[in-house]
């Protein structure tokens, strides 16, 4: 099951981040997790979120820059090796992990979002191997 992420490009300057997070706030997106990178001139921030297209319409009238992702939200025991058997499942599929980030940690388990280089064919391998995906609406 795959899960929509918004992605946004900001400058890299002061200030831009707490605009994004103002605009969300502003047309009531809650933010579940979020991830942020950056270089020199510019920022990529990444965000999980209860109403990810109404989160991206609302910045998309606020002049950012954003799109929706399809992503994987992963649920994986929280045991020493999980993530590693988790990633070699996906590398015996041949299947390329483009970036992740953990989301949380609840109690004996913890989920991470995946995005993947095949959506269809790493949500057969995490089906057929057992790996529990979950949507926005479930966390």
């Amino acid at each position: 099951m795959v899960t929509k992420q918004i992605s946004v490009f900001i400058e890299n300057r002061k200030g831009r981040l707490g605009d994004i997070l103002d605009v969300l706030k502003e047309n009531g997106v809650n933010i579940l997790s979020l991830s942020l990178s950056d270089t020199a001139e510019y920022g990529l921030l990444r965000v999980i979120a209860d109403k990810p297209q109404a989160g991206k319409a609302a910045l998309t009238s606020a002049g950012f820059s954003g799109m929706l992702t399809d992503v994987f939200i992963l649920k994986i025991p929280h045991e020493p090796g999980a993530l590693q058997n988790i990633l070699r499942t996906i590398s015996d599929e041949e299947i390329n992990v483009e970036y992740m980030y953990g989301l949380s940690v609840d109690g004996g388990e913890a989920s991470i979002v995946v995005k993947t280089s095949d959506l269809e064919k790493a949500d057969k391998a995490f089906a057929k191997h057992g790996i529990e995906t979950l949507s926005y609406e479930q966390l």
